[in-house]
């Protein structure tokens, strides 16, 4: 077998928000474990830079935003059009929430949240579903939050859109499931990323303090349950919220 049809074998996953954090922990994991990886951003980075030149078949990227279906729909056809097909789908991009009280968030602000944490995830989530069924199906994951699950005081919209996704993971088991495609999610409590840089070392110790396990998670964690529920080790598991947050939720 020559590299190029073993490269050609290999399943494709598409991770979206690729470019850093969380994003970038799960395409280095996949690319390691054989997969091909189609990933996207606003802009590249570089990270993203790097893994292409490194890995410059198993590796994809594409400038595409969540706000702009459009771009999602371009972005899954190139992927098809350059592996064949797509096995696993990792929602993983977001619009970090902006402490906003609600009384006073304006329309434009709540139309700008839907769009980028829960009507963007289901369009690409769309298009990946159509494209794994016609080719016996395949697995989605999307990253959550606990703010789905807890009420926290100025994320209403944020915590809106986490648990229409979670909503969405519970539909799409049942609908998806008899194409062969298992739906999960994630429900990560805080945790160190790129995205929380700008949290102050007193809300950070704030956070440890409320959780039982005494620290908060980092995103390798957060990716070791992505990996789970994405293995064959998982392959009864489909309709479910995993809760990763060290027990903040008990």
């Amino acid at each position: 077998m020559t590299a190029a049809t073993d490269t050609a074998a290999r399943p494709v996953a598409v991770i979206s928000g690729g470019s850093r954090g969380l994003g970038a922990v799960l395409v280095s994991r996949l690319l390691a474990d054989g997969w091909r990886v189609a990933t996207f951003s606003r802009s590249a980075g570089a990270f993203v830079t790097r893994t292409a030149e490194s890995e410059p078949d198993a590796f994809f990227w594409e400038a595409a935003d969540l706000t702009d279906p459009a771009s999602l729909r371009r972005f899954t056809a190139d992927v098809l059009r350059r592996y064949g097909r797509i096995d696993l789908l990792v929602n993983n991009a977001a619009a970090p929430p902006g402490l906003e009280l609600f009384l006073t968030t304006g329309p434009d602000r709540i139309a700008a949240g839907i769009a980028a944490n829960l009507t963007g995830p289901l369009i690409l989530t769309q298009a990946c579903a159509r494209a794994m069924s016609r080719t016996g199906g395949g697995r989605i994951v999307t990253v959550s939050s606990i703010n789905s699950l807890r009420g926290y005081r100025g994320v209403a919209v944020y915590a809106a859109a986490k648990a229409g996704l979670d909503g969405l993971t519970r539909a799409l088991a049942r609908e998806l499931g008899p194409l062969g495609i298992r739906v999960n999610s994630v429900v990560p409590g805080f945790f160190d990323s790129d995205l929380t840089t700008d949290v102050t070392d007193t809300d950070r110790g704030r956070i440890a303090r409320r959780t039982p396990l005494g620290r908060v998670a980092t995103a390798d964690e957060i990716a070791d349950a992505v990996s789970f529920v994405l293995s064959p080790q998982a392959s009864f598991i489909t309709g479910q919220s995993i809760v990763v947050d060290g027990g903040i939720t008990c």
